[in-house]
């Protein structure tokens, strides 16, 4: 077993979460953690609202300040799995990995093997950065478990601290290919808006008027078909669901998507149809510009065969 050191979170209560029981509201700002431990966690005193012991029913008002104190936790060892994967690109400093669907990049509670993080354990050999803790090794961002295509690990601290530089400065090229619901009458266009936690569906994003953060996305369509569009998305921004969302919000979903779209599809597909086709990046020691194109998958392959 692994012991991590324990630790301390601070939360203002914002006013989209104003109203909300206490140990719901908590379970969607610590997402890793189950709303049981954290009621565990409420009874024990080990968090306070406003300096005070109080009960997880307990109502939150916007400004209220919780404090989280984490008893040190272990966590079993995530070990090195024999997983094929598909490389892109790879040299000392970094990997870019073609990642298949319902590969989830990381493990969290309850799911610690399988994920693409066991994958480059093996093949690495342990050799990834450890910025981002024991259950993120080398792991710069991420996509979707259903979501296919290009992610970037790192090697070392230093090509990782380079490599999330560049895309806190959105200069890393990343270009999804999708198919969404209906015909685009524009060719092409942007879409920018806020985006945030969905004001009564915590678990979903949405675009908010107020309180999101900046998103940005660039579409072009490649292929129209009878009822629906082959298009490419270049992310500016990288918010969580940022596509999904923002092509909701065009009135066009992404086929497949039934979080955002129509909750049956006609294809039988395992989530959305979504594909990191392009990522391109300064290299954090040459500083020549890699880039790599990740072949889209069978699945998708075949769905533009039969809308064809």
């Amino acid at each position: 077993m692994v012991h991590e050191d324990s630790g301390q979170f601070c939360f203002v209560i914002t006013e989209d979460l104003e109203g909300e029981r206490l140990d719901k509201c908590l379970s969607e700002l610590m997402e890793d953690m189950s709303r049981s431990y954290l009621q565990k966690l409420l009874a024990d005193g080990a968090i306070t609202v406003n300096g005070k012991k109080v009960k997880a029913s307990r109502r939150v008002s916007a400004e209220d300040r919780i404090q989280v104190l984490l008893p040190p936790v272990s966590v079993p060892d995530i070990t090195p799995q024999d997983i094929p994967l598909e490389i892109l690109y790879e040299d000392k400093s970094v990997i870019v990995v073609n990642k298949p669907k319902g590969m989830v990049v990381h493990p969290a509670p309850g799911h610690y093997d399988g994920t693409l993080v066991n994958a480059l354990l093996f093949h690495c050999q342990g050799e990834l950065s450890g910025i981002n803790g024991i259950l993120r090794p080398g792991i710069v961002h991420r996509i979707d478990r259903d979501t296919t295509g290009s992610v970037i690990a790192c090697k070392n601290d230093k090509a990782h601290a380079i490599i999330a530089q560049q895309l806190k400065e959105h200069t890393v090229v990343r270009r999804y290919h999708a198919i969404v619901h209906g015909r685009l009458k524009q060719e092409e266009g942007t879409i920018h808006t806020l985006i945030g936690r969905h004001p009564t569906d915590r678990k979903r994003m949405s675009v908010l008027k107020t309180g999101g953060k900046d998103a940005v996305t660039h579409y072009r369509v490649l292929k129209l078909f009878e009822n629906y569009s082959y298009i490419e998305c270049r992310l500016e921004t990288g918010r969580t669901h940022q596509i999904r969302v923002h092509m909701a919000h065009l009135g066009h979903p992404l086929l497949g998507d039934g979080v955002y779209g129509p909750k049956s599809c006609p294809f039988h597909l395992e989530g959305q149809t979504l594909h990191a086709k392009i990522l391109g990046f300064i290299h954090p020691e040459t500083g020549e510009y890699i880039e790599t194109n990740a072949p889209l998958p069978p699945y998708f392959q075949e769905l533009l065969l039969k809308l064809r």
